[in-house]
């Protein structure tokens, strides 16, 4: 079994970007080719095909080895939500919420069996592995139970690459500092080194690779580029390194970054779009007037609502409502959009019952039992018979209250021809959906934003355009080749 891992020398040093462009640099060749992560801590989520939750980079990097998602790529899946403890996702379904040191007791060993044996099943269905490590390898205070760097490249006798981000300052020192920690039979897999998010000229790289390649016996088989586009972000924290100013968008839409944001990446669309201007909002800033509002989906919905009531921000969206702003709440945002939301088991961590944002008359309970599953539905609104898809993930159930606060009472449609995936009031101001993935549908996503530009006096733009799917290819593509034509892959495949 051929094997490659990839591990940097810091966390965001471009380990999964690094792993999706070997994917598809190794598909073009020829081979069948899967991604791996045995664990990843992360609050963007995908649903495979039989409705297991993997982490979303595993997904894209599926994607570019051009085969589907599977629980196998990423058998252990872990969502922080705050106090120190995180939902366990093993083999794609939840097992309950522990903390650092619970987890570690109940799941170590069987996270270990369950990694083997998803490497045993990706063993014998392609033809090579292309491994990602998590943060450092060289954690010493952690080795002893790191489940996702080298004790998988021993058990694959994975030839292994050491990333470093140069754009972070003292890249050799951390490459050094690394080796330095590895045990000998460790060191001994590491057989490439990639300079990552480099800027200027290449030639004033060349006297420190020599040094650095002398000191510790092991090449420099590429320097790339710093690159703009975009990759999906397994980490929160990354939006507030984002920058999507357009001088000359036509719309502003205002994405609430909720402590415990999950699945952002249903916004790469709307990033994408040249004539939208999207930006992340935090809960102490002003809301200002953007075009759009839209509350996100989050790990612990009580903990975020209380959150926004505490600082302000969710009179700040009552009160642009009122004034005939555009709202959409996805998932947990959604949930908050409603009258109550009670968790009489506390499985968010919170029990007891708590007053929602009011817009919409729905209630919601949340359970214990987590929805995930891929869905095929057609839009009633704005635009009917839109064929859509995406993608459910959410311990809530949520259903009509007949009348609710309202006076007079809100007109709600449906928004799909599954009602339960969503509503929309009669102004078409009040927005609410479980789907995932929602904006990546082309047509659907265009007709949302044109009734926007409609407001603005603006003319439509083309409904007729392909789903993100197709945009995401061509950036993928885009970005390995960049990549491509600067390391030489073939200093490191195993033979």
């Amino acid at each position: 079994m051929k094997a490659l891992m990839v591990v940097g020398t810091t966390s965001y040093a471009g380990k999964s970007l690094i792993t999706a462009a070997l994917c598809r640099i190794l598909h073009k060749q020829g081979w069948r080719v899967t991604p791996f992560k045995g664990q990843n801590m992360s609050l963007n989520a995908y649903v495979t095909a039989n409705g297991a939750e993997i982490a979303y980079a595993q997904a894209v990097q599926a994607w570019a080895a051009g085969i589907l998602p599977r629980v196998e790529m990423n058998p252990i899946l872990l969502k922080p939500q705050g106090d120190m403890t995180s939902q366990v996702i093993l083999n794609g379904n939840v097992q309950g919420q522990v903390g650092a040191e619970e987890y570690y007791e109940q799941f170590f060993d069987r996270g270990w069996q369950e990694i083997q044996r998803s490497l045993n099943y990706l063993t014998a269905n392609y033809d090579i592995i292309v491994c990602e490590g998590a943060g450092s390898p060289a954690e010493i205070n952690l080795k002893h139970r790191d489940l996702t760097n080298m004790r998988v490249a021993k058990y694959l006798n994975a030839h292994t690459i050491l990333v470093v981000d140069i754009e972070r300052g003292g890249a050799f020192a951390h490459v050094v500092g690394t080796l330095e920690l590895l045990e000998p039979e460790e060191r001994a897999l590491i057989k490439g080194i990639i300079i990552n998010k480099f800027r200027g000229r290449r030639s004033l790289l060349d006297s420190g690779i020599t040094w650095l390649e002398n000191r510790v016996g092991i090449p420099v088989i590429g320097v790339i580029p710093w690159l703009d586009h975009a990759f999906p972000s397994e980490d929160s924290l990354d939006l507030w390194e984002r920058r999507n100013d357009k001088s000359s968008s036509d719309l502003t839409i205002t994405v609430i970054r909720l402590p415990r944001i999950s699945n952002f990446t249903d916004f790469d669309p709307l990033a994408a779009e040249p004539s939208v201007n999207l930006k992340y909002l935090g809960l102490r800033d002003t809301l200002g007037r953007p075009d759009a509002v839209i509350i996100p989906g989050t790990k612990t919905t009580i903990s975020d609502l209380l959150a926004m009531q505490k600082t302000q921000l969710a009179a700040q969206i009552r009160d642009y409502v009122l004034s005939g702003g555009t709202l959409l709440g996805i998932c947990g945002g959604f949930q908050m959009m409603g009258e109550t939301i009670a968790d009489p088991e506390g499985t968010e961590g919170l029990e007891g019952r708590f007053i929602g944002l009011q817009l919409l008359p729905l209630k919601t309970t949340i359970s214990g039992t987590k929805i995930t599953r891929q869905r095929q539905v057609y839009s009633l609104y704005p635009q009917t018979g839109l064929p859509i898809s995406g993608y459910e993930i959410h311990q809530g159930r949520t259903t009509p209250i007949s009348g609710g606060t309202k006076n007079p009472p809100l007109t709600m449609m449906p928004l799909f021809d599954d009602g339960t995936l969503g509503m929309v009031d009669s102004s078409q101001c009040l927005w609410g959906t479980y789907l995932h993935g929602i904006f990546e549908n082309g047509c659907w996503r265009r007709a949302w934003l044109n009734r926007l530009r409609q407001q603005r006096g603006l003319k439509s733009l083309p409904t007729g355009i392909p789903n993100f799917q197709e945009q995401r290819e061509a950036s993928l593509d885009i970005l390995v080749n960049t990549i491509e034509a600067n390391i030489d892959l073939m200093r490191v495949m195993p033979r």
